[in-house]
């Protein structure tokens, strides 16, 4: 069973995409918790941080790097921002296909 967003990556379901490659795409959240809250996911399906895997490790640093670009893109870089993600159900993932939240654009509260 595909998850919401194999769907998207797939096309089937809509998106406003921020930035797309050939192995990322990073999309608007559509529960966004912050003026800029951007969902960075490897369009391989990885199920969550833990399964990333010696052959992943060039995808991850393409989503950092993604990360990097939206944030200066959004004006973000000189307030700060969040980068995130949640690996399993106790840490409140929801959709297990690895992603990172780039969260910014007002004070964020602490985690804890």
């Amino acid at each position: 069973m595909s998850t919401v967003f194999e769907l998207i990556i797939n096309g089937k379901l809509p998106s406003t995409k921020v930035y797309e490659s050939e192995h990322v795409l990073a999309i608007e959240d559509i529960h966004p918790v912050a003026p800029v809250h951007i969902l960075i996911m490897p369009k391989k399906p990885i199920p969550d941080f833990q399964h990333v895997e010696a052959q992943d490790w060039p995808i991850i640093q393409e989503m950092l790097q993604a990360a990097q670009q939206i944030a200066e893109e959004k004006g973000l870089v000189e307030d700060g921002y969040r980068l995130l993600t949640n690996n399993g159900a106790n840490a409140g993932q929801i959709v297990f296909h690895l992603h990172f939240h780039l969260i910014g654009g007002k004070v964020l509260n602490h985690i804890g």
